[in-house]
């Protein structure tokens, strides 16, 4: 008996290592970069999960003074660690829209990184070049 009890300490300090770091939560709000440089700020999330915040790209097919935009979004509910979420850029400076989906995860560092997919729809002058536009 006196060898199986090393063996359930041990268990046990790795499954609670791995519960500490599943009850990490991942925040929205704030200050964040990408991989290109372009920055956001996410203002205070709300308690229904809306928020609005900015938008500064650093990359724009447009030939126009890239400016900074708004943006709105949501999140699931705060009680999610790592939750989903989605929100719009309104570009200022272009005839564009954009629309962000993704998650917010905790690494095993602590450090809170956001994974999404986005989409930018231009204006189109008509429908038969609907397609083309996104």
């Amino acid at each position: 008996m006196v060898q199986a009890t090393p063996l359930l300490l041990v268990l046990f300090l790795a499954l609670g290592a791995h519960g500490l770091q599943a009850t990490q939560q991942c925040k929205l709000t704030g200050q964040w970069e990408n991989d290109l440089k372009s920055n956001m700020t996410i203002y205070e999330v709300k308690e229904n999960g809306d928020f609005t915040g900015k938008y500064l790209t650093a990359v724009s097919a447009s030939p126009l003074k890239i400016m900074e935009s708004p943006l709105v979004g949501s999140q699931q509910l705060s009680y999610q660690s790592q939750p989903t979420f989605g929100f719009t850029v309104h570009w200022n400076f272009t005839d564009t829209i954009s629309v962000f989906t993704g998650q917010c995860f905790v690494d095993e560092n602590g450090k809170e990184v956001l994974k999404t997919m986005w989409l930018l729809r231009l204006h189109s002058e008509d429908r038969a070049n609907n397609w083309n536009a996104t």
